[in-house]
C-alpha cells in the first residue's frame, strides 16, 4: 500500500479545518487514517455512553446549555487538541470550541486550553473520552519532547513503534508528531521489518532478504525493507545483500554501533533500539545513528492531568 501525507488525508471534507495543523504519519493511506481516527471515538463513545449518559438524563434538561474549560493541572506538552474538536462534533456538531493553546505548546498548572459551549449533556457526554485522550496524548508528547531536547545538537531523529494502546495508535503516533518526534512505520502493512523472528523462521538473514524482495516484485508493492541486525557479521551480511533501507541495531553497545555506522556508511540508513533511556540516549546518538526507536515513548508513561470544568 502506498502512503500519502497526514496533510493530504485532512483536506477532505471531514476534518477540512485540520490541514495546516498536522504533520504527517508516515506510510498511511489518507483513507486508513481517517478511518482508525473515525474508529477510536466512535468505539469510545460505545465504550463510555453504551445506551446513554444516564447521570445527566436524570438531572439535567434536555434543552440546557453549558460551557466549560479545558484545565491543565501540571506541566507539559498539550497534545489532543484537534482530536478534542473531533470527539465533540462526533458527539454533537452544534458544540462550539474556542481554542486559546494550540497542539505542541508547552502548558503550566492553570492554564486553559480551550472553552467548549453548546448543550449541557452533550458537553458531559464527551467529557471522559476527550479527557483520557488528551491526557494520554499530553504524557507522549512531553515525553517525546525531552527525548527530542535530549538529541539537540545531533543529526539523530527519535522514533517511536508499534508498541501502542490496542485500539489508539492513530493518535498516540499523532501525540509522538506534535511532541517533535517521527514516525516509524504505522503497521505491519505498510512497510516491511524482518526481525530475529522473521530472519529465523525464514532460514538467516540472506534467504529472508531475498525471499522479501521476491515477495514485493511478485505482489507489486513499494514497500521500504527494515533488517534487524543482532551482531556486527549480521550487518555485514545485510550489506552483501543490498537493497535495504535502514538497519536496525538492536542491543549494540557504543563501542560496536560505532564500528556498525562507520561499516554501514552510506550503503542504508541506521537505527538504534534496545533499552535505550534518558540516560544513553545521547550517548547512542553520538555514535552517528540517523534514528533511536523507543517503545518507552508510548507505552510508558503517566497520563498527564487535565480536568475539565463547567463555569
Amino acid at each position: 500500500m502506498r502512503g500519502f501525507l497526514i496533510l493530504n488525508i485532512l483536506k477532505s471534507k471531514r476534518f477540512p479545518t485540520l490541514a495546516i495543523r498536522i504533520k504527517r504519519i508516515k506510510m498511511i493511506s489518507e483513507t486508513q487514517f481517517q478511518y482508525e481516527l473515525e474508529q477510536i471515538i466512535s468505539n469510545g463513545i460505545r465504550e463510555d455512553v453504551g445506551e446513554g449518559d444516564h447521570s445527566s438524563l436524570a438531572c439535567i434538561p434536555n434543552d440546557a446549555i453549558g460551557q466549560a474549560k479545558l484545565l491543565v493541572k501540571e506541566n507539559g506538552i498539550i497534545a489532543g487538541v484537534e482530536f478534542a474538536k473531533m470527539i465533540f462534533k462526533k458527539v454533537d456538531s452544534q458544540l462550539t470550541i474556542e481554542t486559546f493553546i494550540k497542539d505542541g505548546t508547552v502548558v503550566q498548572y492553570g492554564d486553559i486550553v480551550f472553552h467548549v459551549y453548546g448543550n449541557s449533556q452533550s458537553i458531559l457526554k464527551a467529557e471522559r473520552l476527550v479527557l483520557n485522550s488528551m491526557q494520554r496524548m499530553s504524557a507522549i508528547a512531553t515525553k517525546t519532547k525531552k527525548y527530542v531536547d535530549l538529541l539537540e545538537g545531533t543529526a539523530t531523529k527519535i522514533l517511536d513503534t508499534r508498541k501502542t494502546t490496542p485500539g489508539f495508535r492513530a493518535t498516540e503516533k499523532w501525540a509522538v508528531k506534535i511532541g517533535g518526534g517521527e514516525n516509524h512505520r504505522f503497521a505491519l502493512y505498510d512497510m516491511i521489518m524482518l526481525k530475529d523472528n522473521h530472519i529465523d523462521f525464514a532460514g538467516g538473514i540472506s534467504l529472508a532478504i531475498q525471499k522479501t524482495k521476491d515477495y514485493l516484485i511478485e505482489k507489486q508493492l513499494d514497500l521500504k525493507i527494515i533488517v534487524e541486525a543482532r551482531s556486527l557479521n549480521e550487518v555485514e551480511e545485510i550489506l552483501k545483500s543490498g537493497g535495504v533501507y535502514r538497519i536496525l541495531l538492536d542491543n549494540f553497545d557504543f563501542e560496536t554501533t560505532r564500528k556498525a555506522v562507520t561499516l554501514i556508511g552510506n550503503q542504508s540508513l541506521t537505527e538504534s533500539s534496545g533499552n535505550i533511556n534518558e540516560k544513553t540516549i545521547r550517548a547512542y546518538a553520538d555514535c552517528g545513528v540517523n534514528y533511536i526507536s523507543s517503545g518507552a515513548l508510548t507505552h510508558s508513561v503517566y497520563n498527564m492531568d487535565l480536568s475539565l470544568k463547567a463555569f
